[in-house]
This record gives structure tokens, sequence and C-alpha cells, in this order.
């Protein structure tokens, strides 16, 4: 049994598996410092004197900035090299997550939160990258189903951290551990190499002619065009469910009644919010499994349609109880199809866009996703959570539709 799940490992050399360990723990440590900052807005709602309208455009900024950093390091990671980009967006995160710690109003925390999104944004295309040319075909999904798992072990390590820090040493204090992620960097210099086909990838583009170098147009050329176009439509879906979902999770739990909440304390909300993501791991890593077994398109398709069912039954659930076993179920399919995105791109476009194809993709639908903070917030103030928590789902049906124009890829080989 464990050498079917984890006999995979052993494909991968020395360097496959120090890159996946990287692009994880850049991802892991990704989460835990976007992922503060749904875990403290009570606290500062109730300091800044915020709306939920206002909260929510706080993480609204936050997807922005990351849809401009991810675009942004695609193009970095093609350039100069997956690893540089991974250091460089954890540094620009960890830095930005403790400057979160001394903001004074609304405009220094909104600032903050900005370049914390840059670092965020380019942390997924430059990981992605590096793990989808270090590992071989057949192992591809169960690779990046493992570095994607690695985010609900960030946000399961962010909800632990609150439940300490946040009762004793308030909300500045939780954004200054933040920081400690940028010590990452100092491994993954030392011990990670770039990947063999990115290395030929800038050896060919160097010798061809300027005028003949590959662009990002290939992208939206002829038939891939469309699938570009349909990829892109279907991740702006998923994420605007998933971040209308999770940013305001912890504020359904532990706000109280009257303000819409359930009423919580906030080690239990920390505790139902560290259950999901055990459903979240789960879901990563079983992605991985199954879409390499039965194919991308299937799996991401079951995933879609079950979490655009559950997402509603959510909002409409009052008892922590049956909160403890809705929410990993809701966790699993709401977010395991993440695995797959990475995996999707990196088999559709060549090395020499993929960073940016990947970056783009992902990260113009997060531009769309943008407005589901907000959006999520707004409505829960007016009409509350459970009408809310339903438009996510809806957000998921629709990227499940959108799986019609989008080609099976798994098992292509990487050019």
């Amino acid at each position: 049994m464990v050498n079917s799940l984890f006999g995979w490992w052993n494909a991968g050399d020395a360097r496959a598996k120090r890159a996946l360990v990287a692009a994880s723990a850049g991802w892991m440590l990704d989460a835990f410092d976007v992922m503060l900052y749904a875990l403290v807005i009570p606290s500062i709602i109730a300091e800044f004197g915020l709306t939920k309208g206002q909260a929510g455009l706080l993480g609204s900024v936050t997807l922005l900035a990351a849809a401009s950093g991810g675009i942004a390091f695609g193009f970095i990671s093609d350039r100069f090299g997956r690893t540089r980009a991974l250091m460089g967006s954890v540094l620009i995160y960890s830095v930005a997550t403790a400057l979160c710690g001394l903001s004074q109003n609304l405009a220094q925390l909104m600032l903050f939160r900005t370049i914390l999104g840059i670092g965020m944004g380019g942390e997924w295309a430059s990981g992605a990258a590096l793990v989808s040319e270090s590992w071989p075909d057949a192992h591809r999904g169960k690779a990046l189903g493992f570095m994607q798992s690695a985010w609900a072990i960030g946000y399961g390590l962010a909800a632990l951290v609150t439940a300490i820090v946040l009762p004793a040493f308030g909300w500045r204090a939780v954004f200054f551990v933040g920081v400690l992620p940028a010590l990452l960097t100092i491994w993954v210099r030392r011990s990670v190499e770039e990947p063999e086909l990115w290395k030929e990838a800038r050896k060919a583009a160097a010798a061809a002619p300027r005028e003949s170098r590959p662009s990002l147009a290939l992208a939206f050329r002829g038939s891939l065009g469309r699938v570009t176009i349909a990829v892109t439509f279907m991740n702006a879906c998923t994420l605007f469910g998933w971040w209308g979902l999770n940013t305001w999770i912890p504020s359904y739990l532990s706000l109280p009644t009257t303000a819409g909440g359930i009423g919580l304390t906030a080690r239990v909300m920390s505790g139902l919010v560290i259950a999901m993501q055990v459903g979240m791991w789960l879901g990563y890593v079983t992605f991985g499994f199954v879409s390499d077994a039965v194919g991308r398109k299937r799996t991401y398709i079951t995933y879609l349609l079950l979490a655009s069912l559950l997402l509603p039954l959510y909002g409409i659930t009052r008892s922590p109880w049956v909160l403890l076993l809705l929410g990993p179920l809701v966790a699993f399919f709401g977010t395991g199809y993440y695995s797959g995105f990475g995996a999707l791109t990196a088999e559709l476009y060549p090395t020499s866009i993929r960073g940016a194809a990947q970056g783009f993709t992902y990260n113009l639908g997060r531009i769309a996703s943008a407005a589901a903070p907000f959006t999520v917030g707004s409505m829960a103030a007016s009409r509350g959570f459970s009408s809310a928590f339903a438009v996510t789902g809806g957000a998921f049906l629709l990227a499940a539709i959108a799986w019609r124009w989008i080609p099976e890829t798994r098992g292509r080989r990487l050019t």
C-alpha cells in the first residue's frame, strides 16, 4: 500500500526531488503568509472600524497584485530561471507580510497587501514550471499534487499560529511571524538547480534570430488560442469560488450572530479551519493520483461539480459539529482540482513559453477572481453568508462547463 502511494517518488532523480521540495515549501509558506489575513479579519475590522466591503476590498487588491506578479514572474522565470524567480517571490511576500503588522490605517495595509500579492502570484508560476520540467511525464500529476497540497499545510499552520498568537499578542504579532519564510531562499540558492529542459530552451532561444524567438503570442495561435481562452476562463471561475469562500470562512465562523456569523471563539474557528485543511490536503494529493490514472478532464469536472453543490450547503449550516464534518469535504472537492492546473498547462505549452503561459492563464483568471472577496463580503453584509456562498457554488458550475473546450492532456511529453 505504501509503495503504491509513494513508489512514484523513486522515479525522480535527486534534482527533481529537491525541486519538488523547494516548490512545495515555497507554496506552503505562501499560503501561510497570505491566509493570515483571512484569519485576523475580525480583529482588523474592529481596530480600523472597517465594513465587510472594505475588508473584502483588501482581499481583492491582494489578488489583483497577485495577478500582475504571476504574469510578470512567468516571464522572469522563462528569462532568468525558475529558481531565481522562486527566490525573489518568496522574499517579497515574506517581507511584505511582516510590514502588514506595522500598518496604522487602511491605506498602509492596502499598500503592504499589494506588495505581498506580487510575491504570492510569482511563487506559483515559477514553482509549477520548476516541478513540471523536473519530473517524468507519468508522474507529473502526482508531483504537482504534492506541491499543491502544501497550500493546505500552510493554511493549517496559519490557523495554528493565529490560535496561539492572536489571543495573547494581537493581530500585528500574527503578521510579524510571516517574515520567517524568507529563510527558505538560503536553501534554494544552495541546493536547487534549474531544469535541463529550461537550460536547453534558453540555449535555443539565444541562438535563434531575435524576430523568430518564441513569445506568449504562440498561446493564442490557431486552435490553441481557443484552448487558452477556455483554460483562463475556467481558472477565473475556480479562483473566484475559492477566494470568495476562503476569505470569508473564518469570519463566517467567528463573527457574532448579530453580524451574520456563528459566533465561535478564535480557537474553535481555528480548529474548524485546520480540520478543513486535512480535507484540502487529501483533495490535492488524491487529484494528482486520479488524474494520472483516468485523465485530467474527467477528474477536474467531477471535483468541480461536487464543489458547486457542497459550497452553498456550507453557507446554510450553523452547527459547529456538522461544519466539522462538512468542512473537510468542502475543502477536498472545492480545492483539490488546483493540483491539475500546473500539469494541464505544462502539457499544453512548450518549454520556451511555459512559465509565461502558466503565469498568464493562472493570473489573468485571478484578475477576474479579485472581485470575489469584495463581492462575497458585500453580499454577506446585505443578504447573509448563505446567499454569498451560493454565488461561489455557481462559479464552480461555470468552471465545469468550460471543460467542453479544453482537451485531455494526460501523458503528453513536454517539448
